[in-house]
């Protein structure tokens, strides 16, 4: 992989930390500022929300920007709204910060997405997509639980501050390493992408990705309660708990990355139901330290092994917009990431307690399958009803 991709991680890594690590301290953000706890796990919906609404605005917006340019103009305003989150003592301003701070994500994402895979050879967009998450699951591994460590310590606020610091050798890094010019040195037409991102098959996939990535942030959102009430373990060991959950997303989208491009449908098949028998033994298990720890490993893996395979599907299915692909694969994803977070909130509300969020997740996994079973059944009946006319 090119090094400039690997540099592109170190930002994404920023971001992931930033986009994962309110899993960590949404119990202190919501005794801080005098809100519920599902009313502070709305800050991740509506992280994910901006990056939906983003992604494919500022893709679409960005086709003929200078790359290094665009880069540097999301990372500045990324790094600026977490010094604002850092200092505010309104729960109003700390949403409105959250989604800029995904407006800029977004951006960053969609374009350096869109680069990776023009790095790399054309059958070679699985690994370049996985190299690039590899900054999302090392967030998980190292920067959610260091802010989780941090909130412990000092206060949610120093996890912020920690994340604008991180942000700075970002800075630095794609100054330096990426080049100029275009993503894309003659964008095709506007409406031809639009029209190669209605594909059905592409639309599918993306649903299927917003299914997963759902099921993920229902449960990852709400896993620090989970630990402490459910699990019986002591706040000192959320820390622990979700570096644990990292560490199993790491490994998941690195073995991920190596199958995507030539055996994407055992990894898609078979991960996918492991991935929904594993939400099942959580929820039934959580009460049981050495299983739930086991399990949370467990479907770190799933959980990004699955979603990377889909993301790498997305982009192959949408070689027609090359502008335009990652902005809206991110999207989808991020409708996941903003509805799975509210629906965990919304049963934990209802006072189903700490657990029904990992169900939410199961069901999520359980409807996706659905979804590919009813689209492969369309698929094989219309190609019969064309064998029939020939």
């Amino acid at each position: 992989m090119p090094f400039t991709l690997l540099l592109l991680g170190l930002a994404v890594f920023a971001q992931g930390t930033s986009e994962f690590m309110l899993s960590g301290l949404v119990p202190d953000i919501a005794r801080d500022l005098g809100v519920s706890v599902p009313a502070a796990g709305a800050l991740t919906s509506a992280f994910a929300a901006g990056m939906v609404v983003g992604a494919p605005l500022v893709a679409g917006l960005a086709r003929r920007w200078p790359r290094r340019g665009a880069l540097l103009a999301f990372l500045v305003v990324f790094l600026a709204v977490h010094v604002v989150g850092a200092l505010t003592g309104s729960f109003a301003v700390l949403l409105a910060a959250r989604v800029v701070g995904a407006l800029a994500n977004a951006g960053f994402l969609a374009v350096a997405l869109v680069a990776a895979v023009g790095m790399v050879p054309s059958d070679a967009k699985g690994r370049a997509t996985s190299t690039l998450l590899g900054g999302v699951t090392l967030a998980c591994v190292a920067g959610v639980p260091a802010g989780a460590l941090l909130g412990e310590l000092w206060g949610w606020r120093a996890a912020f501050w920690a994340v604008a610091l991180v942000s700075l050798p970002a800075l630095v890094a794609v100054a330096r390493s990426v080049p100029g010019g275009a993503a894309v040195s003659e964008p095709p037409a506007l409406r031809g992408e639009l029209r190669s991102l209605c594909d059905p098959r592409l639309l599918v996939t993306l649903l299927l990705g917003a299914l997963v990535n759902g099921a993920t942030f229902c449960t990852f959102t709400y896993l620090a309660p989970l630990v402490t009430e459910v699990t019986q373990l002591g706040s000192a060991w959320v820390p622990g708990v979700l570096a644990l959950f990292g560490t199993g997303a790491f490994l998941g989208v690195t073995a991920a990355g190596r199958l995507a491009d030539r055996r994407p449908l055992p990894v898609l098949v078979g991960g996918g139901l492991a991935l929904g028998a594993g939400w099942c033994a959580l929820a039934l298990g959580a009460g049981h330290p050495a299983l739930a720890l086991a399990l949370v490993f467990t479907q770190g893996a799933l959980s990004f092994g699955v979603g990377s395979t889909l993301i790498a599907r997305a982009l192959y299915a949408a070689q027609g917009a090359p502008t335009l692909a990652g902005g809206f694969a991110t999207a989808a994803f991020n409708v996941g990431a903003a509805v799975g977070p509210w629906a965990g909130g919304a049963v934990i509300g209802a006072g189903l307690g700490y657990r029904a969020p990992v169900w939410v997740s199961a069901g999520l996994v359980a409807l996706a399958f659905a979804v590919a079973g009813v689209t492969a059944r369309r698929r094989e009946g219309a190609s019969a009803r064309e064998t029939l006319r020939r």
